[in-house]
């Protein structure tokens, strides 16, 4: 395999942007490299998983892509994002196959071990760009510790409709190949909301519609959130709860690898448990601070994205649930947006730490009762 080059590297150079509402503007994004490839990842039927009640389960699949990605690639920085019921990611040429075979293996772990079925696919930059769309990314820091991708052009809505259609589809591997899945892990409870409601919210723009009136309107829903005393981030200051043993073990059982299912469920007990006493007692360990730990957490936390659209899991009130979706509904009916909303009364994390001595561990946040995939079938819904 060849050593990366300036092109490999190309996200790892891009500046980073450390106000949200300033992601709306277009200047920011930089167009990926011809021979870059874009992979996706989605949950076939996450409806019928919802109502059955598996959106946990949902959502360790959507995170599983990112760390087996990640994991494959070593220490190389690639921008990803986080859908929920799925995953968005791009990575180099030099990357391709090592990005091929670990998407390859989560579409199997994903079936084999928590019994959904992913559809995965890559899709060559250039391919996307031959139908007069791009695919643009700029980097975010919520925090000074982590920074998640940001994507326009509106070449990843067209890429995830291709791979729904079955195009460009990466087979699943063998049974016996498994991705590695280290770091990944859903040990915090859901979060409980503190204003009342949990919101999914996303916000698309709706074919033909203005592009500056687009912008106008994210820019205004941000700066509402924004300005709202106690809305936003639903992670709480004090960082989300957690108990043992975690409501989450057996998927992340399902994730270690190395002996029988049994064996790997006893080690993941145990090793929660003392994660639970570190935690509950704030015992530091060697270069593990339970404090400074807790708030990574809560700043590393992933809670609000651009990908072709504006994606925020919140907490808020009722009342600024009921004015951003009378704004939205406004802006739909002049043709700027589309949208979906969903309100349920808690949130949950997905983690994926590869060292809880670094500060760089990353924390997908959605609703709990349905989060994005239940906002973007009411999207669907509202177009039909």
């Amino acid at each position: 395999m060849n050593a990366p080059g300036s092109r490999d590297r190309f996200y790892e150079g891009l500046p980073v942007v450390d106000g949200f509402g300033s992601l709306m503007d277009p200047a920011l994004y930089s167009p990926l490299p011809e021979d870059w490839t874009i992979g996706l990842a989605d949950i076939v039927q996450s409806t019928k998983a919802i109502a059955e009640q598996r959106y946990k389960a949902v959502n360790m699949a959507g995170a599983a892509v990112i760390a087996a990605v990640t994991n494959a690639l070593g220490e190389r920085e690639f921008p990803f994002v986080f859908g929920g019921d799925g995953a968005s990611f791009a990575v180099s040429a030099s990357d391709l196959e090592l990005a091929r075979e670990a998407l390859a293996a989560t579409a199997t772990w994903v079936r084999n071990e928590l019994d959904l079925s992913m559809r995965v696919a890559l899709i060559p930059v250039g391919d996307i760009r031959t139908k007069g769309l791009d695919v643009r990314v700029a980097r975010f820091a919520p925090s000074p510790n982590v920074s998640y991708a940001m994507f326009s052009g509106g070449g990843l809505g067209w890429a995830e409709t291709a791979m729904k259609r079955g195009d460009f589809a990466v087979l699943p591997s063998p049974p016996d190949v498994l991705p590695d899945l280290s770091g990944l892990s859903c040990r915090f409870e859901e979060i409980p909301a503190a204003n009342g409601l949990i919101v999914s919210v996303l916000i698309m723009p709706a074919p033909g519609g203005d592009a500056t009136a687009f912008r106008k309107l994210t820019e205004g829903v941000i700066a509402l959130v924004e300005t709202t005393p106690n809305a936003g981030r639903p992670v709480p200051p004090g960082g989300p709860p957690f108990g043992w043993p975690p409501t989450g073990a057996e998927l992340e059982a399902r994730a270690a690898r190395g002996g029988s299912l049994m064996r790997r469920r006893v080690s993941v007990l145990a090793l929660t448990f003392m994660s639970y006493l570190i935690l509950r007692f704030g015992i530091r360990v060697g270069g593990f601070v339970p404090k400074t730990y807790v708030q990574q957490v809560v700043e590393n936390s992933d809670f609000r994205k651009y990908d072709d659209g504006l994606r925020m899991i919140l907490d808020c009130t009722p009342e600024l649930a009921d004015e951003l979706e009378a704004r939205l509904a406004r802006a739909a009916s002049q043709g700027v947006a589309r949208f979906g909303l969903h309100r349920q009364d808690a949130a949950m994390m997905t983690c994926f730490t590869p060292s809880p001595v670094r500060s760089d561990h990353v924390h997908f946040i959605d609703g709990a009762r349905g989060g994005y995939a239940t906002a973007a079938t009411a999207l669907k819904a509202a177009m039909a």
